[in-house]
């Protein structure tokens, strides 16, 4: 077995190269790389398939570069291990995430104990392992009747990159009704409103909502660097 560490922080690097030699004596070469875009080239040139990914690096984010990884090798088990419990982490992993992939999604207050289970269950038995709070964010964000739907938030992640509604319907395959239909519970589920003064209105609902999301978590600059390059890939295909 061969793992890959991408970690930015050096002390985190030594730490997790510890965990793995106790909690996995089956592995016979660690492999270490700095950033995401390094963690891309090794995990490409040693064709790894067992990854543990910090989320928030310089060059280039764990998001970018798991979805990368898996791209080009859909069987890899990656365990993310991060300082953030944010929805627009969470979402932005799971989104990524291919069919039937192991992954993992660990946060680095997590006990020693965890982390080493973690990556016997991962790596060595194929099982998700996600963190309690990162599982309260999913359970949250899959709340019907509060949470935001995976559809609302694509049009969300749309009104952040600044594309219009006649645009979001082509690129969504809906009418432009239907659009402003789903505009309308989004702004209603994040408590967006004119906040009118007499006849005046305050806010412009757009700006409004992605402010809101933003102040809430539930955008980030992975989030809408993932999403300015999907809306470049399919202007591409278009």
């Amino acid at each position: 077995m061969r793992v890959l560490i991408v970690e930015d922080d050096p002390v985190h690097r030594a730490f997790l190269r510890e965990a793995v030699e106790v909690a996995l004596p089956e592995c016979d070469t660690v492999f270490e790389a700095e950033d995401g875009q390094s963690g891309e080239r090794v995990a490409r040139e040693h064709r790894l398939e067992n990854v543990i990914m910090d989320l928030q690096m310089p060059q280039r984010t764990g998001v970018d570069a798991a979805r990368t990884i898996w791209r080009e090798r859909p069987a890899t088990s990656i365990l993310f291990w991060s300082n953030y419990a944010d929805e627009a982490y969470v979402r932005g992993v799971s989104r990524i995430v291919p069919e039937g992939a192991a992954y993992g999604y660990l946060l680095k207050s997590a006990s020693e104990d965890r982390l080493r289970l973690a990556l016997r269950s991962i790596f060595l038995e194929n099982q998700c392992v996600i963190d309690k709070e990162i599982r309260g964010v999913q359970q949250k964000s899959q709340d019907r009747s509060s949470g935001i739907t995976d559809a609302e938030y694509e049009i969300l992640l749309d009104l952040a990159i600044g594309l219009t509604d006649r645009v979001i319907a082509a690129r969504r395959h809906m009418s432009l009704r239907s659009v402003q239909n789903r505009l309308q519970h989004l702004y209603g589920k994040l408590g967006v409103t004119h906040g009118e003064t007499g006849e005046e209105a305050v806010f412009n609902l757009r700006t409004r909502a992605v402010s809101v999301a933003m102040l809430r978590k539930l955008l980030n600059r992975t989030a809408l660097e993932q999403a300015e390059e999907e809306f470049r890939r399919w202007r591409e295909r278009s």
